[in-house]
């Protein structure tokens, strides 16, 4: 008697196809290497029918001018690592500091050289576009840079046409440090910076925590407080055509581009 296992005839099945995932809309996102907090805060979103992508990209964990703008070169490199096939509806650089450093038009440069034609965004992009959005003019700001690069934000903002009222930062150069600033200590930095001559607050990183708990900290300032996480992602939903609005995950989630 053989002891010979013969395998049952491979049956060919029929199958369909549908959307997949994301089919009101398929968001890029490059992730600094060293960032923890940007994809978590993505995932609390939630929103039915998007779906967010990520790519990393290399960088240095200490923040400095340079460092920031290495990450020119490597761009198109990570961006080229979210797959075209998928047929993306934007696609945003995570890193609010090397984009005001970089250059919006370089950063947009970056990733269409693997996404012609792709809506780009990134958080200084998408933060003035927030602002505009939320008719704020006067804009307060907190980062946890050091003191040249935080200059680099507020100049950013000033170059746009706005006024920044007040400067604060926690003077942190590690990102991996800033990523465990602790959401109380953001929610005080907030407190410290905004006043009656601000419209908004910025929280200015995508390392620093502040969706899970924006709404507390709106009512307390008693205006619009908007992070980079934020306003990344607001835009990028607004530029796929996904106009949604969110309860619970700040003011602007109520709020349009205004062309």
């Amino acid at each position: 008697m053989s002891d010979e296992v013969t395998a049952p005839d491979l049956v060919k099945l029929p199958f369909e196809t549908d959307e997949g995932c994301g089919p009101r809309a398929r968001l890029g996102l490059i992730v600094l290497q060293s960032d923890q907090t940007i994809e978590a805060e993505a995932r609390m979103l939630d929103v039915e029918g998007v779906e967010f992508y990520h790519s990393r990209i290399p960088n240095d964990v200490e923040v400095t001018p340079r460092t920031l703008t290495d990450m020119e070169q490597r761009l198109p490199i990570a961006a080229g690592l979210l797959p075209a096939d998928f047929g993306f509806d934007a696609i945003g650089y995570g890193c609010t500091s090397a984009a005001a450093l970089i250059g919006e038009a370089k950063v947009t440069a970056g990733i269409r050289a693997a996404h012609p034609g792709v809506a780009c965004s990134n958080p200084i992009t998408a933060a003035v576009a927030a602002f505009h959005a939320l008719e704020a003019r006067r804009i307060a700001v907190l980062t946890p840079y050091t003191a040249d690069v935080t200059a680099a934000i507020a100049e950013h903002f000033a170059d746009a046409g706005l006024s920044v009222t007040a400067l604060g930062s926690f003077l942190e150069p590690s990102d991996l440090i800033v990523a465990r600033i602790s959401e109380a200590s953001i929610a005080a930095g907030v407190r410290a910076v905004a006043s009656a001559e601000s419209d908004a607050v910025f929280v200015s990183c995508t390392s620093l925590r502040v969706l899970k708990t924006v709404s507390d900290i709106e009512d307390e300032a008693g205006i619009p407080v908007v992070s980079s996480n934020m306003a990344l992602f607001w835009h990028l939903l607004r530029l796929a055509g996904a106009n949604v609005e969110l309860d619970g995950h700040g003011q602007i989630f109520k709020r349009q581009i205004l062309l």
